[in-house]
């Protein structure tokens, strides 16, 4: 199916969330409903859903046009750890999920039912929501998918410190392979926002009733339980109590956990730390001075939204380096970068294994009058892009700079199973991208992007060829040494400052970097180009100066067909097998 697209003026929204998040103590004490399930099989988790308060407020800012909802209601896991392993082969196969079952040492797999599963932003209508008003009529009744790597907690002190599971679930229509946990003794939040729609609810006072989905239910043995909830909707206005900084409502507190924007603005749930206070989406609107926020916001830092490599969960079949295999411990140290220039011979192992940088299809796709630094009244066709790594190996690119200079040379490093750096080969440039929305260091010799013709060979306009690299997509975490905790998933972990001598951009394996739509220099003038059949070409390692296991899937295509008129042009994006993602 086509789906034709004209953004004529594309608003760009900042949408932002704090990430506050608190598993209250009681959780552990709940008393069990009156649909109490049996004990759980060895190795069976056993769900439960609770509520950790009997009552909410939420505020509704003057202007606003509803209310976000986190209802305090967490699924908790206990007996064993509850763990879903998500893929498809290819985007011409459906999503197959099966549920990873351990018991000590031994571990068994249940498919779950086909069609299930629909995508990787996690169990699909999972929750059930009934809002009553205060004369008792239902005002609003609803489902909602629940992410299990959204934000957690522990429900007592001997459960495991930490997570060894993923903290998102990603949103990119390309992803290839997730996996989804919650710890034995832990428990995950519920709630998931769509800020494109927000709950129409009057200032007033609310009984909520929040139950898990009978089909849920009977696949994973949850008991019938069903918290009442004593809502209480509070209408804001500006520089009234409860304003931006205060409030101490739930309108914006809580971590959805999905992710898949990348660097720039994105309708998808931007977590941002330190912002538990801004409760009103106005508030958050007029920040950054023209900056976009995104999931992987420009400026913001994020909380890591990608953990340990598999081996840590029991997954890897064997240890040490050998053919075709490593332990998983090839992890670049940190961000920082090395204190001085490589010394010695450029060089790096036959046997030392190497990341593998794959291209995905264009998606978010649009046309607009253009972005921060375009030319006004002109047509570009914007769209969103990502370069991931299959691994093996991380991408690990130290940039040093002379001084005075205005260019960083580059060079890519090369680890053995102990960490220990045992090559290096130079890879190109980094510059300063001083453009409002970047603002850091682009590696010069990442990926590049160009419109073909229709014959897919004459070159039609070329794009940007310079990126700051962060892992803000979990494209496969089911590969071989797969990171599911990288450390740079935002712009501002990665990217250095104007007057940085030195940088480190990492992407880990299993993760991508997405450059959305939203940023400066992520589109192709398309004024007076005829109308008719376009490719976008996205190509990784595009100078062949980053050594790769694989250099064959480095470069992707994604059909796109131009019409309407100058000023109001359009454009149609088929699907891409199975993905309808235009």
């Amino acid at each position: 199916m086509t789906r034709s697209l004209h953004r004529k003026g594309l608003k760009r929204a900042a949408f932002a969330a704090g990430a506050a998040f608190t598993v209250v103590a009681a959780v552990a004490g709940s008393a069990p409903g009156a649909g109490a399930a049996p004990a759980s099989p060895a190795g069976t988790p056993k769900l439960k859903l609770v509520a950790a308060s009997k009552a909410v407020t939420a505020d509704r800012y003057e202007g606003n046009s509803g209310v976000y909802l986190d209802l305090g209601t967490y699924v908790t896991v206990d007996n064993a750890p509850l763990e879903l392993k998500v893929t498809r082969k290819s985007y011409k196969d459906p999503i197959v999920a099966q549920q990873i079952l351990r018991n000590g040492s031994k571990v068994t797999t249940k498919t779950l039912p086909a069609g299930l599963v629909k995508d990787f932003s996690g169990l699909p209508d999972f929750l059930e929501v009934s809002i009553k008003n205060a004369a008792g009529v239902e005002v609003q009744k609803s489902k909602s998918n629940f992410c299990l790597n959204n934000a957690s907690g522990r429900l007592r002190p001997d459960a495991p410190a930490t997570s060894h599971y993923p903290e998102s679930c990603s949103t990119n229509p390309f992803t290839l392979g997730s996996v989804w946990g919650v710890e034995k003794g832990w428990a995950a939040n519920t709630s998931a926002f769509d800020y494109d729609r927000p709950v129409d609810l009057a200032a007033g006072e609310y009984t909520v009733k929040v139950g898990v989905a009978k089909k849920y239910r009977d696949l994973f043995g949850i008991p019938d339980d069903r918290p009442t909830i004593a809502l209480t909707v509070r209408e804001i206005s500006d520089g009234g109590e409860g304003g931006a900084g205060g409030g101490g409502g739930v309108g914006l507190t809580a971590h959805s956990a999905t992710t898949g924007g990348g660097h720039g603005a994105s309708h998808d749930m931007a977590s941002m730390e330190g912002m538990e206070g801004m409760q009103g989406m106005e508030g958050m609107a007029g920040m950054g001075g023209g900056h976009h926020y995104g999931p992987r916001g420009a400026d913001a830092p994020t909380p890591s939204a990608l953990s340990h490599a598999l081996e840590d969960r029991g997954l890897a079949h064997h240890l040490g380096d050998g053919a075709g295999h490593t332990d998983g411990s090839r992890v670049a140290p940190a961000l920082k970068s090395a204190t001085k220039r490589p010394t010695g011979r450029a060089g790096v192992p036959a046997n030392v294994p190497k990341p593998d940088l794959r291209s995905l299809p264009a998606w978010d796709i649009a046309v607009t009058d253009g972005e921060d630094g375009d030319v006004a009244g002109k047509d570009y066709l914007a769209f969103s892009a990502n370069v991931w790594n299959a691994g093996p190996a991380p991408l690990v690119v130290d940039g040093f700079r002379k001084p005075g200079a205005d260019l960083m040379d580059s060079y890519q490093y090369f680890y053995d199973a102990k960490g220990k750096q045992v090559g290096y080969a130079p890879a190109g440039t980094m510059e300063w991208d001083p453009r409002i929305g970047h603002e850091h260091w682009h590696f010069t010799d990442f990926a590049s992007y160009r419109l073909l013709a229709a014959d897919q060979k004459e070159i039609v306009k070329s794009g940007k060829e310079a990126f700051c690299l962060a892992n803000t997509d979990a494209i496969d975490y089911t590969v071989k040494n797969a990171n599911w905790h990288p450390y740079n998933t935002d712009l501002s972990t990665a990217c250095g400052q104007q007057n940085s001598i030195s940088v480190r951009e990492v992407l880990d394996v299993g993760s991508g970097d997405t450059y959305t739509q939203y940023r400066p220099g992520q589109s192709f003038d398309i004024t007076g180009l005829p109308n008719g059949t376009y490719y976008i070409q996205v190509i990784a390692n595009p100078a062949n100066r980053l050594q790769e296991t694989d250099t064959k899937n480095n470069v992707s295509l994604r059909k796109v067909v131009l019409g309407g008129t100058e000023g109001a042009r359009t454009v149609s994006v088929p699907p891409v097998d199975l993905i309808n993602a235009p």
